[in-house]
């Protein structure tokens, strides 16, 4: 008696069933693809064009894409780090102008590329302050200023200075400030036990502007 089991009609009837729908079902798959890359297709060619017909870009220029955008005030980045025995003439001689910067994509490139002021060495300053303004009181665009300041303690602030730092002078780029004429500019100071960050204002005497301000 042998043990192979021999299908029976209607299992092979089934069988050929099966075969069918799968076969008709391939044909089925290809047609979906080719329908798929078809409108894929008509979706590319739908694109936004220019007038000469090059497609559109988040560029103003489709060729061009070197393009930076303005600041409405060029700012200058300044350093100083005395030393114990500064005196108001060698500081003024120690306070180093580093760079001009006038567009959003500068300003980044220098700020990526410099120490953060937490690291900087204690006695450290940086000043940014509109260009053609040194950071002294004896600038006679500072004459008659004056300044809002706030002290943090080094021991809890941590590297929460440089984001405190990056965003006041984002505000003072993106002239943020309401009477942006009346701020001259900003510095952070390294000291051993806190960190001083200041905007200075082109106007001492409380009024409307300088209390809207601070």
């Amino acid at each position: 008696m042998s043990d192979e089991t021999h299908p029976t009609a209607e299992a092979q009837e089934q069988s050929q069933q099966v075969s069918q729908q799968d076969a008709t079902l391939e044909p089925s798959v290809e047609e979906k693809t080719q329908g798929d890359i078809d409108n894929i297709e008509d979706n590319t060619n739908n694109e936004k064009q220019d007038d000469d017909g090059a497609p559109k870009t988040v560029f103003d220029d489709p060729k061009e894409f070197n393009v930076k955008h303005p600041l409405q005030n060029t700012w200058t980045l300044w350093f100083d780090n005395p030393g114990k025995k500064a005196n108001a003439t060698n500081w003024s001689e120690n306070l180093k102008e580093i760079v001009n910067v006038n567009t959003v994509e500068d300003f980044w490139g220098v700020y990526n590329n410099i120490p953060k002021v937490s690291i900087l060495e204690v006695n450290s300053n940086y000043h940014v302050f509109k260009k053609g303004v040194r950071p002294e009181w004896e600038d006679p665009f500072n004459a008659n200023g004056g300044k809002f300041s706030v002290q943090l303690p080094r021991n809890r602030t941590g590297e929460a200075i440089n984001d405190y730092w990056l965003n006041l002078m984002l505000a003072m780029f993106g002239e943020q400030f309401q009477y942006e004429d009346e701020i001259c500019g900003a510095v952070v100071s390294v000291r051993k036990v806190f960190y001083r960050i200041a905007l200075w204002t082109k106007t001492s005497q409380r009024n409307e502007k300088i209390e809207t301000i601070g």
